[in-house]
């Protein structure tokens, strides 16, 4: 064999080798690789009904108050509805704002009549409005939906002693509101507070009877208290003595009695008396 003929042998022979090698690192490589993941069917947006504008508690919704907006899937609120029917003439029980979902837990029951105050009130309860003021309504900080206690300050006649008792406890605000009054001493309108609370049949006695006999106040409640609040009430004396530093006893002696002598004259004699 001439050498020129070895020499395209030995090339021969290489690419070959070359050829199998890469044909089995290729199916290594098929091997090796990691499948793509599976395409998931993402879920398309829903249909939410949303408050158009905003509305207050007591309100009995319309069509015209109500629109409809998309929401992905995973966030769609709980208990919302996809059309504005399912909720028409429902009343509210707490203020939704606009664009915010209307869901059930903000709704009265079906067949609520009636809408405003009324639709609020629970069964077995009644709705009493009390005349206040900023103080008794702490400058604006009681809204509806809180939870009240009323106090009545009684200013005594004769021998009867003024006093402040706590009457009521736990008392819900149904709604808030201002009237216009006439004023005797300026002989101009005035602007008067009104707190409308719910109430049972006994607590509505409690309070006409304070509300017209004396002075009402109101102590706000935070928002996860909800027990009992029995007080003895007071009267001027007791509440002068509160809130007062404890008096010092008084040192007790110590150590054996001393003994004191007096002399006592008796006529011309001297005498002396120990005691």
């Amino acid at each position: 064999m001439t050498r020129s003929a070895r020499t395209m042998v030995r090339l021969g022979s290489a690419l070959a080798l070359s050829l199998v090698a890469g044909v089995i690192l290729f199916q290594w490589m098929v091997s090796r690789r990691v499948p793509a993941p599976a395409l998931t069917k993402v879920e398309t947006a829903r249909m939410a009904v949303v408050a158009a504008r905003d509305l207050t508690r007591g309100t009995r919704l319309a069509p015209d108050m109500l629109k409809l907006t998309s929401f992905p899937a995973e966030s769609l609120p709980l208990q919302s509805f996809s059309q504005a029917s399912e909720i028409d003439g429902r009343v509210l029980l707490a203020p939704v704002f606009k664009d915010e979902a209307v869901t059930g837990g903000k709704l009265a029951p079906e067949g609520a009549k009636g809408g405003g105050v009324s639709a609020l009130i629970g069964p077995g309860k009644r709705a009493m409005a009390v005349k206040g003021n900023k103080v008794m309504g702490l400058s604006g900080f009681i809204r509806p939906g809180n939870m009240v206690d009323v106090l009545v300050s009684l200013d005594g006649e004769g021998e009867q002693k003024s006093v402040a008792k706590l009457v009521l406890a736990n008392v819900p605000v149904l709604a808030t509101g201002n009237e216009l009054e006439y004023d005797p001493k300026s002989d101009k309108p005035s602007s008067v507070e009104i707190y409308t609370l719910e109430v049972t049949p006994e607590e509505s006695e409690v309070l006409a009877l304070a509300s017209t006999k004396g002075t009402l106040h109101f102590a706000l409640r935070g928002s996860d208290d909800s027990g009992p609040a029995l007080t003895q009430g007071v009267d001027v004396s007791q509440a002068l003595a509160s809130n007062r530093p404890a008096q010092a006893k008084r040192a007790a002696r110590t150590g054996p009695a001393r003994e004191s002598t007096m002399q006592v004259i008796t006529g011309s004699k001297l005498g002396t008396v120990n005691f």
